[in-house]
């Protein structure tokens, strides 16, 4: 029966989307919830570090927290970005299987590159190879705790990822407290990721699951197709931030990434928005494909567009706030962040627009369409920093690199629309064969 030419809803059908849709909006709240949490955190320690030390500590400081997002960026590409694609929502027997060997890849990963580091710090000598060799030792526990967050992600058990960032705060609370007392950048690499190791301990209990390193070889083996595009993609996205934050350092100074992570510092609290949604946009895009394949482009427009203009109205936020309160929060690190709140602004909206059309398209595991997006994106985002750095200093790189996320997030756009096109409604492999 039908009413003005459209179909008749049944009361149990308009429930079933009710429910579907608040079921959506719980794990996407569950995960801006986990990653207000990290983000806290980060920001913490982050804001501790630019208060005690100084600009040219907390520039090393930045140094190693880039290289640590270059080796996450290896872990999820490798171990946690095809379990969110291939294992959202499956039966938690394939889920725990799936999670033990994800999670040993993890945690093999950690290890490796942990051990390199440390060499390579010892090697260096002084503060900056002290801080690095401090984030080898840290490494295994930093990445096994990130891979139990998207696990339950993936799950759709967001709340047991926001008890276990909890938990590496409160953790951090007595390691920060002994890390003051020393007073340098080594100690506090290791207080943060000291407490990211007792959180990743806690994991294993949530979970009940221990990381198989044994399951690593079959896990690589059997999600190849897309964990070694990921690779390249995810290890594009914080090598160009390592590339421009070393290239920064030796045109402008080591000062000058100081001053930048000072302005990402300044965007932390949508930054923890933008970050909380990625952790669950991908599983959520992944099950609109299943259901309704057709509202996927739209989806993502949302996902998209809302980030945009949240980053948008944070940034408008932050130039009112007055020189006083900037100094007490960044000290001596505010005067020159504050001039790059506009630039860093239109960067992060940028890369919030992209974020959708991303989502959207390792939903659809067109890997060879994001791993081109990537490439392009990054390419921009190097140019553009170091660019601006060689004709304007800090400033200029930073516009640089807002000019460059604008172009990126329009090539993203550009192909997923393309990707939704050639799509065929086949079903999404769900278990490994």
């Amino acid at each position: 029966m039908t009413t003005g030419g459209r179909k008749a809803t049944s009361p149990a059908a308009e429930g079933g989307r009710r429910s579907a849709r608040r079921a959506v909006v719980g794990r996407l709240s569950w995960g801006l919830a986990d990653q207000a949490a990290s983000s806290a955190t980060n920001f913490a320690v982050g804001i501790y570090v630019a208060r005690s030390l100084g600009l040219a500590a907390f520039g090393v400081f930045s140094l190693a927290w880039v290289t640590y997002g270059v080796v996450l960026s290896v872990s999820r590409g490798l171990a946690t970005d095809p379990l969110v694609v291939r294992f959202s929502g499956v039966p938690e027997a394939s889920w725990r299987g799936a999670v033990a060997r994800s999670s040993g890849t993890a945690l093999g990963v950690g290890t490796a590159v942990g051990m390199v580091s440390l060499l390579v710090g010892l090697s260096v000598g002084g503060r900056l190879g002290a801080a690095f060799a401090a984030l080898g030792l840290v490494l295994p526990g930093l990445l096994l705790q990130d891979a139990w967050r998207y696990a339950f992600f993936a799950a759709g058990a967001g709340r047991k990822a926001f008890v276990n960032d909890v938990v590496w705060g409160v953790a951090l609370v007595p390691a920060m407290v002994v890390a003051a007392g020393v007073g340098s950048v080594t100690a506090f690499v290791l207080a943060w990721g000291g407490a990211a190791a007792v959180a990743a301990g806690y994991g294993c209990v949530q979970s009940g699951i221990r990381p198989r390193l044994t399951g690593v070889r079959e896990w690589l083996h059997h999600h190849r197709d897309l964990g070694y595009r990921y690779l390249v993609e995810n290890t594009c996205v914080s090598g160009a931030s390592q590339l421009r934050a070393y290239g920064l350092g030796a045109i402008v100074g080591v000062s000058a990434v100081g001053v930048i992570r000072g302005a990402e510092l300044l965007l932390g609290p949508f930054l923890a928005v933008l970050m909380g949604l990625s952790l669950v946009t991908v599983a959520e895009s992944a099950r609109v494909l299943r259901r309704a394949p057709h509202r996927l482009g739209r989806f993502c427009l949302l996902l998209g567009g809302a980030q945009a203009a949240a980053a948008l109205l944070w940034g408008a936020a932050l130039l009112l706030v007055p020189d006083r309160l900037g100094e007490l929060v960044l000290g001596g690190v505010w005067h020159a962040a504050s001039q790059l709140i506009v630039p860093a602004t239109l960067g992060v909206a940028g890369a919030g627009l992209g974020a959708g059309a991303a989502a959207g398209l390792r939903a659809l595991g067109a890997a060879r369409r994001s791993l081109r997006c990537q490439l392009f994106a990054s390419a921009c985002y190097v140019g553009g920093g170091l660019g601006g750095a060689a004709v304007a200093g800090t400033v200029g790189s930073a516009w640089g690199v807002a000019a460059a996320t604008v172009c990126g997030s329009a090539v993203w756009w550009l192909h997923l629309q393309a990707a939704l096109r050639e799509h065929r409604p086949d079903p999404v492999p769900e278990v490994e064969k």
